[in-house]
Formats: C-alpha cells, sequence, structure tokens
C-alpha cells in the first residue's frame, strides 16, 4: 500500500469529524421539519385556530433545543497541528500539547475515543465515534502515529 493511502501517515494540520453524528442530526431532523409541516398544514384551520400561542411556542422552542444539541454533536472535532491537539466536544473546545497527551484508546464497545493525558485525566473525544467503524480505527491510527513522534 502506498504511503499516501496507509492511515497513518497524516500531513498536519488534519481535522477528524464524525460521520454518523453529523448524517443522522441531517436526516432526523429533516425528517422531524417534514412531519411536523405535514402535520400542521394537514389540520384543518380550525383545529390550527385552536392552539394557543404558548402551544406554538414549545413547538417552535423544543426544534430549538433539538437544532441547539445536533449543531453541538454535528460541530465536534479534533484537529491535530504541529503544535498539538484541538479537542472540540459540543460546544467545548481544549487545546493540549503534544507533550500532554499520553495514547488514545477506542476500546471495543465503547461510544467514542478517548485521550490519555500525561496528568493520569482522560478526555472524551466524540469526534471519533465507534459507529463510524472503519473511519474511527483510520483516526485512531493516525492520530497514534503522530502522538508516538
Amino acid at each position: 500500500m502506498p504511503a499516501a493511502s496507509d492511515p497513518a501517515t497524516v500531513s498536519l494540520p488534519h481535522t477528524w469529524r464524525p460521520l454518523g453524528v453529523r448524517l443522522a442530526v441531517l436526516f432526523f431532523g429533516g425528517m422531524l421539519v417534514l412531519v411536523c409541516a405535514f402535520a400542521w398544514y394537514g389540520f384543518d384551520p380550525s383545529v390550527r385556530a385552536r392552539f394557543t400561542l404558548f402551544q406554538r411556542s414549545t413547538i417552535v422552542a423544543l426544534g430549538l433545543c433539538y437544532a441547539a444539541v445536533g449543531y453541538a454533536l454535528a460541530r465536534s472535532r479534533v484537529v491535530a497541528r504541529e503544535t498539538g491537539l484541538v479537542v472540540v466536544n459540543g460546544y467545548r473546545k481544549h487545546v493540549y500539547d503534544w507533550a500532554q497527551v499520553v495514547a488514545i484508546r477506542l476500546p471495543t464497545g465503547a461510544p467514542w475515543a478517548t485521550l490519555d493525558l500525561a496528568d493520569g485525566t482522560t478526555v472524551s473525544v466524540l469526534a471519533i465515534q465507534q459507529t463510524d467503524g472503519d473511519r474511527a480505527r483510520n483516526a485512531v491510527r493516525g492520530l497514534r502515529a503522530l502522538i508516538d513522534r
């Protein structure tokens, strides 16, 4: 296999993002909007008129909550740079020097990868999800190669 196609060969900077989660957020979010729209316009105008402003705003608030959670999951990423790693989990951003990162693990059955840090703590990496299969394993191999450098 050529070196360019080897998952352990990563050029910097490099960004990893979850694929399955992003697709699920888009698909199910779109389906939710479609179902709600068809249900709303399927009602008779007399039924729609009986909905109060509070009931309508509750549905909008729930939709906004779904969008906020979906956006947080979809924006998760790991960026490897010359200086270290940037891990974005939801709305939190962590910056680590390479010396702080000891290892990365993706155990069988774990939902996502974890970084082992030099101070003995671990950090979840939501950008590398077990459900992404080979893509996740290749990302772990690539990050391991960078950590071992």
